[in-house]
This record gives structure tokens, sequence and C-alpha cells, in this order.
């Protein structure tokens, strides 16, 4: 497995940062994609993922500068509690373009190359309130469960190819997108909860690294490590 490459994105932080260390703790080669440096990344390329040819641009020169991205884990998000009536239309379309964009355009750039290898795996980092829904967080959980069915039909068609396509779906975790006052990190909610606390970043990065390097027979699934806020 040394050597590998490892494309990462919303590498400068949170999840897509647990993603990179864990990786690299592998031996996997990680480029990390973010609008900000990714210090833990062994190469850092400041992309929009919303942004196609950005991303396509970056994907070429990570593979003339280290080899064939082989696994591809989109990370890259950002999160608003908003009541629906709210929500100003550009705020839908930067929610989508960044969740639901920036899945697509990793996977544009990278799956040609995958398919006629004929191995590649591609992990979508997504939300448990894609499933369960959440109050004023309509455009957030509707850009992540755009992602889940994106992820799920990709998965179908790429399969035979041998290249695997999932899905994380974590719920609340413990990074700096739950500010301090978030009604997540509430006591009341924590002690709700069968685990009794949030997520931390890298027990999502287990679940990933586990359908990238050991579930092979996995495609289209989801995985979602909550601590119980979805069962």
């Amino acid at each position: 497995m040394r050597g590998r490459v490892a494309l990462v994105t919303g590498a400068a932080g949170g999840i897509g940062a647990a993603l990179v260390r864990e990786l690299a703790g592998r031996g996997w080669r990680t480029a990390g994609l973010d609008l900000r440096p990714a210090p833990d990344a062994d190469h850092s390329v400041g992309v929009d993922v919303a942004e196609r040819a950005q991303v396509c641009a970056a994907v070429r020169r990570i593979e003339r500068e280290l080899g064939p991205v082989e696994a591809a884990l989109c990370a890259a998000g950002h999160y608003a509690i908003v009541p629906m009536s709210d929500i100003a239309w550009p705020d839908w379309r930067r929610m989508l373009r960044v969740h639901l964009g920036g899945v697509v355009n990793v996977c544009s750039a990278v799956a040609p190359g995958m398919t006629e290898r004929g191995e590649g795996a591609v992990v979508a980092v997504a939300s448990d309130l894609a499933i369960g829904g959440g109050s004023a967080e309509a455009h957030y959980a509707a850009a992540n469960g755009a992602v889940i069915g994106f992820v799920r039909s990709l998965a179908a068609e790429l399969a035979p190819s041998g290249v695997r396509v999932n899905a994380v779906a974590p719920g609340p975790t413990d990074t700096a997108m739950l500010p301090s006052d978030s009604p997540w990190r509430r006591p009341s909610f924590l002690q709700s909860l069968p685990a009794g606390r949030l997520t931390s970043p890298e027990e999502v990065a287990l679940a990933a690294a586990y359908l990238v390097e050991d579930g092979t027979f996995c495609a289209g699934e989801v995985l979602s490590p909550n601590g119980g806020t979805v069962i």
C-alpha cells in the first residue's frame, strides 16, 4: 500500500485533515485540495472544489507530480443553521455547488483514469442530516441528500469497471464547523445520544479508510458514524 496516492478535499481542517492523517499513517501519499493550505498533506493545492476547471487542473498536477490518484475522498463543505424561509437562493446555490458540485467535479476528474486502470475508490463525506433531516438545516440536508443519491448512482455505474464509490454520513462531529453555541453541543442533546458525545473526526476518518482499503465488497454503501443520532 505504501506510496499510493490519495486526494482529499477540505483537507485544511476538520474531517478532511483527519482523513489526511489517517491515510498518511497507512502509507498513502496525500494531496490536499482546499481554499486554505493543508499542512498535513504531502502536497497542498489551493482549489475551489465548486469550480470544475480548477479541480481538473489540480488532479492533472497531482498525477503528474505524485502518480495516479487511486483514492479520492471528498470532505469539502460548509454548514449553517437557517430557517427555510430565510434561506436566500444564493445560499441554496452555494450549498449545492460546494457539497454536490464538489463531489461531482472530483469524480469527473478522477473516474476516467480509475476506470481505465480497473481500480480505484471514491468516498464522499455527507451527513446524517441527509438521512434524518434537521430543523433549520434544509439546504444543508438537501445538498448532502443529493450527494448520497449521486454516490449510489455512480457506484452502480462504475462498479463493473472495478471502481468503488461509497459515502460516510457522520452525525454531529467535534470540529470547528460546530461553534461553541451550537445546539448539537448542548448537554441535553449529548445526553440523549446512546454514545453520550459527539463523533470525533478521527472516527469518521477510520470509517472512510475502511471503505478505501478493506471494504472491497462495498459499492454505494453509506456508513454513518453518528453516536446513535440516527438509528
